[in-house]
């Protein structure tokens, strides 16, 4: 089995190194990933310049890009054969709710599977990865997780799994769920400062986030309750309700 591995926390990051070592025991790992963290760069390519990729051993690439070009450049370009996997991960922090629309994590995923290749995007429940995390703990659990996920007898067609992991010891690990996206508030995210000249600028970022789909299926409960959080996405963002139930709302112009 061959798995093409990348993130947006950058090829230096513990949550990579951690994915790596829970892959490796199931096949080939290929990591191509960003030389800077990518955080928040969603679905971007870069276009309005070339992108580098540097050696750093063997199956080991690091690009000056964001992770969607990662993935591409990867599969077009730096594998002699197309991955039987996309992995992502793990991200330095959860991709709950509406995370999942500005995460390069999920991004990453994404252009798997907009690559025809399935796909699995990993992130942590926890907000700061040190060397001694608790997700350390976790990589026997992943390389479990992982060797299921990619034997189902139908891997889910055009469908990417959005896998967060509880912020617990591997021991503590309650079990799995399959969730639905929760939703969240952000508030004061945008903080006023100065700069060093004395001009008002502005930092995105920040603030404090207030959970509203906590139901018992969502991302977000199962996290809490120290479950493996596992919610299929797909690329088609179609509202399909709205188009059956034209009659009643839409009118030709």
């Amino acid at each position: 089995m061959r798995f093409l591995i990348s993130n947006d926390d950058g090829i230096l990051a513990h949550g990579l190194d951690v994915l790596v070592r829970a892959a490796e025991p199931l096949g080939e790992v290929t990591v191509v990933a960003p030389d800077r963290e990518q955080s928040a760069t969603s679905h971007a390519l870069t276009l309005h310049h070339p992108v580098r990729p540097v050696k750093r051993g063997e199956r080991r690439w690091q690009v000056d890009g964001t992770p969607t070009d990662c993935v591409l450049l990867a599969v077009d370009a730096l594998m002699s054969e197309k991955p039987d996997f996309v992995l992502s991960g793990i991200n330095h922090g959860p991709n709950m709710g509406e995370d999942v629309l500005y995460s390069g994590t999920v991004a990453a995923a994404m252009e798997g599977l907009a690559l025809g290749i399935p796909s699995i995007a990993f992130s942590y429940g926890g907000r700061v990865l040190r060397s001694d995390d608790l997700l350390e703990t976790q990589v026997g659990a992943v390389s479990a997780l992982l060797k299921h996920l990619t034997s189902l007898p139908a891997f889910p067609p055009h469908t990417l799994l959005n896998v967060n992991l509880p912020p617990v010891r591997a021991e503590k690990i309650a079990g799995t769920k399959l969730t639905r996206l929760g939703a969240r508030v952000f508030s004061d995210s945008i903080q006023k400062m100065k700069d060093p000249w004395g001009r008002e600028i502005f930092w995105i970022g920040g603030g404090q986030a207030s959970w509203t789909g906590s139901a018992p299926d969502s991302d977000i409960r199962a996290i809490q309750e120290d479950f493996i959080s596992i919610t299929p996405l797909h690329l088609d963002l179609t509202h399909h309700g709205m188009l059956a139930d034209a009659e009643r709302w839409w009118q030709a112009p």
